[in-house]
């Protein structure tokens, strides 16, 4: 049973409420549970998705040890700004487009 962070960024007290009775509130928006199974990561991802899918505001990332998973970190996100995470040499990274700025 991994350890499992949730953040949210921006969404109804909803989230706060269900969230924070079945794992601990480290800091607004952020929500851990040492040892959760991944059936009961699965229900609450399930429960999630259909209120964001319902409600469309704000973010949400999901995350837990995946020794199968590259990088060994399950990844799951709802809502904006989506990331684009790109599997590379076993590991896991963000792709951001090149602004003007970058050269």
């Amino acid at each position: 049973m991994p350890m499992v962070v949730v953040i949210t960024r921006d969404v109804e007290p909803r989230y706060r409420g269900f969230l924070a009775s079945a794992m601990l509130e480290l800091a607004p928006g952020v929500y851990a549970q040492p040892r959760m199974s991944a059936g009961v990561r699965a229900r609450i991802w399930g429960v999630l998705s259909d209120w964001h899918a319902t409600l469309r505001r704000g973010a949400i990332v999901m995350t837990w040890a995946e020794s199968a998973a590259n990088g060994g970190l399950g990844l799951a996100t709802l809502g904006e700004p989506a990331k684009d995470i790109v599997a590379h040499d076993a590991m896991l990274l963000v792709r951001r487009p090149l602004s003007p700025n970058n050269g």
